[in-house]
């Protein structure tokens, strides 16, 4: 992180990045400037380095939240993040192809060395008007990206420089440049006591759990399960089901002695009756034998003993 004047640092190290680079592509003396393109355009040859736009980067703009604390004092330095683009120009002679070599050299620079040297850096804090800028001491480096542009996006860049001619140019972002804020943040509290120590809820020392969802949950596994609650009765549905899924099993069962039972009374019943049968056709056999003495047994069968009376 670094002052407001790293937006300057940055550009005047862009330039002296680029004219450190051009030999040995380039073996005539060139002057890289860091300036928006001239009006007229020079004889020699010339770069200049344009600080068009500095935009808020997307990535970091609300890292640093938040920088208070409840009571309103500063817990750290706000810092903006930024991106600033830079439009990089090429004047020379025509007949020799002066910015077409000059352009060249910029873009095999700044693919080679994409981030900004420290060494750069220092030497580019050197110049009297950024004496004060601590660019250096910054722990993010600054790093330069190619930016595409087509006609349309380009006419409308060089519409904005007015009655500047248009040359041969390149178009460069460079990511992330942080400003820091004046203000000296409050120290932190020193740590009142170094030891840590771990305790369960309830053990000797241990504090006691607050009102919350934390300290109800713990009273209710504190408490002890009731037995109808441990053992979950089956619902009175589910003892329907299963009686009457068994009750089709216990069905033949109980016919078959049934069955039986039919069986030997019926048996029984015969016996008795073939019992019972047997001394009645003797006592028959006997009453046949007596119908001789018998009047009315004999007129049917003694006809003589009829005629006698």
């Amino acid at each position: 992180m670094s002052n407001a004047l790293a937006l300057a640092h940055v550009t005047q190290a862009l330039a002296l990045l680029i004219e450190a680079n051009l030999p040995p592509d380039i073996d005539i003396a060139v002057k890289v400037e860091p300036r928006r393109p001239p009006v007229d355009p020079p004889l020699e040859p010339t770069v200049t380095v344009f600080l068009y736009q500095v935009t808020p980067n997307t990535s970091q703009r609300n890292h640093d939240l938040p920088t208070r604390a409840s009571d309103g004092t500063l817990v750290r330095r706000p810092a903006a993040a930024l991106d600033l683009h830079y439009l990089i120009s090429a004047y020379g002679e025509e007949a020799e192809l002066v910015g077409q070599r000059l352009i060249g050299s910029v873009v095999r620079t700044l693919h080679e060395i994409p981030v900004l040297p420290r060494d750069i850096i220092e030497l580019a804090g050197q110049r009297p008007h950024l004496s004060g800028s601590d660019l250096a001491d910054a722990v993010q480096r600054v790093r330069f990206t190619p930016t595409a542009m087509d006609v349309d996006e380009t006419s409308k860049l060089w519409g904005m420089l007015h009655q500047t001619p248009y040359a041969l140019s390149v178009v460069y972002q460079a990511v992330l440049v942080l400003i820091d804020g004046r203000e000296t943040p409050v120290p932190a509290k020193p740590v009142e006591r170094p030891e840590v120590r771990v305790l369960p809820f309830g053990a000797p020392g241990a504090p006691s759990p607050g009102p919350g969802p934390l300290a109800e949950e713990q009273a209710q596994q504190a408490q002890p399960v009731p037995p109808e609650a441990a053992e979950p009765s089956v619902p009175p549905t589910k003892a329907v089901a299963r009686t009457e899924a068994k009750a089709p099993a216990k069905a033949p069962a109980k016919t078959a002695r049934s069955r039986k039972a039919t069986a030997t009374a019926r048996s029984a019943k015969k016996a008795a009756a073939k019992s019972a049968r047997t001394p009645g056709a003797a006592r028959n056999r006997g009453g046949n034998g007596d119908a001789h003495t018998d009047g009315s047994a004999g007129t049917h069968t003694d006809g003589s003993a009829g005629t006698e009376d």
